[in-house]
């Protein structure tokens, strides 16, 4: 029993260790400042919702002429990009920012940003405000009724807007979850998964 209780307070002591020696990674601190400093970079009037993207998506997938004159951009990795999108919208990974500038070439195209939430979004957005675009809007969470809305993908989900991808056509997530379920990953028998 005494065995017992000592591994225990052993594991605890490393655990309470682990815990503290984050809590004080200065690399943290330092990306949390930096963040910080991109979201300092984009004009508050131009962090948007869900709703007003919507509104903005709407608009572009009923005007055609409206729609080649702005940037809607996914910032999400590839793979959550395949798994589902908000149709008509562009791609380009946060991780390759620096490819914008080519080929959006007018310091004043309408650009919308977003992500899953907010976080990468406002670096993009923070960058694109770097490199001397004027007219970047961020697409971030809100409170609508008491409700938060994490904003981004997630945001759009939970709004009830549609998705696409290639499989499936259009459709709405009922219920997002970030990591899959304990009865999906029980799975038995399969080819290929990411889990």
């Amino acid at each position: 029993m005494k065995r017992v209780i000592a591994v225990a307070v052993c594991c605890l002591l490393l655990v309470a260790a682990g815990m503290a020696a984050a809590a004080d990674n200065p690399l943290l601190k330092n990306e949390h400042a930096l963040h910080q400093e991109f979201i300092q970079a984009i004009p508050k009037d131009h962090q948007i919702d869900v709703f007003k993207l919507h509104e903005v998506w709407q608009k572009a997938m009923a005007d055609p002429a409206y729609r080649a004159k702005i940037y809607m951009i996914d910032v999400r990795s590839d793979s959550e990009w395949d798994a589902f999108h908000i149709e008509g919208t562009d791609h380009v990974q946060a991780g390759h920012v620096y490819l914008i500038p080519k080929k959006i070439t007018d310091p004043n195209a309408e650009i919308y940003v977003f992500c899953r939430t907010a976080h990468r979004s406002k670096y993009v957005g923070g960058f694109l405000y770097k490199y001397g675009y004027k007219n970047v809007w961020v697409v971030g969470p809100t409170t609508v009724n008491g409700v938060k809305n994490k904003g981004g993908a997630v945001g759009w989900a939970q709004a009830g807007f549609p998705f696409v991808n290639q499989f499936t056509g259009s459709f709405k997530i009922t219920k997002y979850r970030q990591h899959p379920s304990k009865t999906e990953k029980a799975f038995r028998l399969r080819m290929w998964h990411p889990y």
